[in-house]
């Protein structure tokens, strides 16, 4: 007998099985939909986190970064002595440095004048550090005094900042001071801040007039073209004091998407409320697939004494299991995809469905059912002909 007539025969047995008692088919599907949807949205709002962690040191350009070793991550920086910066300028690999400076701020908006908390950043407007257009076609009006520049894709309770510019309305107030909106750039917000603005360095000391220049929050070094970044961040390391921590590109990025695994709690929620999902559809199927072994145990029993081997009825399971994991992942699919539209169109957030994704939640949820298929197989045992009949 082929591979496929062995799993076919029982996976036609366990359709019938499924569909005789309808309501309870429907229960299973609803179950493995439940776990389906509650997967692919801890997952999204893991992924939409991770990605607006991400979303300012993504454009970042630059090939080595400093920040202070207290430092959890961009949005809680420790600061630390300009000067350990400008020492790495004797590295004859290193062509640039440039002093980054953060902070939240609070943005009066322009047609409410409700005051909400924003991330600042301070540079030198000709090093171009932000690789963002927008900014960068705008870095000579950003060296003039009060000026800066708002990230349209903040919150809209900032107000629709874009259609105030358009009608000449461009002045309000970013923490009490009175400052000159020169235009927006797009970069996006983060579970840390609802909205950001970009300025010259000179413009922030005068935003936060409690910050020293010499006192920094990030330091962006470039090199020069073709050299290699690790064997100079490692020569590095040695004329820094050990209280600074340079990073790559990949490991700035990685250094934030880890503060909101690890260190940050809603990570653990994400990933808490992911595991609980699965329990929970688990349950379920296992319930199912027991009620559905218990009840027909007799004429699995008349079977067995016809001569079908234990094996035959393991497959049957299998294939039930397999049948409610995908009945319940497709509408469970679409409908996850429909709440992630309505969840960016609320959080402002990018919430992609990707095919990394689809395919990863259609493992776990085929591993739920296959192991609540597993723990009910022990009911088969009770399917005896010697003591049915």
């Amino acid at each position: 007998m082929s591979i496929i007539n062995v799993w076919l025969f029982p996976a036609r047995l366990a359709w019938r099985q499924l569909v005789h008692d309808r309501p309870k088919m429907i229960a299973a599907i609803s179950g493995v939909l439940f776990a389906c949807v509650l997967v692919f949205m801890q997952l999204g709002f893991k992924d939409a986190l991770y990605a607006s962690a991400a979303s300012m040191p993504l454009k970042f350009d630059g090939d080595l970064f400093l920040i202070h070793r207290q430092s959890e991550a961009m949005w809680r920086p420790a600061q630390f002595e300009r000067s350990e910066l400008i020492r790495a300028l004797g590295h004859p690999a290193v062509a640039e440095v440039i002093p980054l400076y953060l902070s939240l701020a609070t943005f009066k908006a322009m047609d409410t004048q409700v005051k909400r908390t924003l991330m600042v950043f301070g540079y030198d407007p000709d090093t171009d550090l932000l690789n963002v257009d927008a900014i960068k076609s705008m870095k000579v009006a950003l060296r003039v005094k009060d000026t800066v520049m708002f990230d349209e894709f903040s919150r809209p309770e900032f107000g629709p900042v874009g259609e105030q510019l358009k009608v000449g309305r461009n002045r309000t107030e970013v923490n009490d001071y009175k400052v000159r909106i020169l235009g927006v750039f797009q970069l996006g917000i983060s579970f840390a801040a609802d909205g950001n603005i970009v300025t010259s360095d000179q413009n922030f000391m005068r935003i936060f007039p409690n910050r020293s220049m010499g006192y920094i929050d990030v330091g962006a070094i470039r090199l020069h073209p073709g050299t290699a970044i690790q064997p100079v961040k490692a020569e590095l390391k040695t004329l820094l004091n050990d209280f600074v921590k340079i990073y790559t590109y990949e490991e700035i990025l990685e250094h934030e998407r880890l503060y909101w695994e690890n260190a940050a709690p809603i990570g653990f929620i994400f990933n808490f409320g992911t595991v609980m999902g699965l329990i929970v559809g688990m349950v379920i199927v296992y319930q199912i697939l027991f009620t559905e072994i218990t009840n027909y145990r007799f004429e699995f029993a008349t079977l067995k004494a016809m001569g079908y081997q234990h094996q035959y009825f393991v497959r049957m399971v299998f294939a039930s299991a397999l049948i409610l994991a995908i009945l319940g992942f497709v509408p469970g699919f679409v409908l996850s995809k429909g709440l992630y539209y309505l969840a960016e169109s609320q959080i402002f957030i990018p919430m992609p469905m990707t095919l990394e994704k689809i395919v990863t939640v259609f493992m776990f949820i085929l591993f739920m059912c296959a192991t609540a298929g597993l723990l009910a197989i022990h009911r088969l045992k009770s399917a005896n002909p010697a003591d049915m009949f």
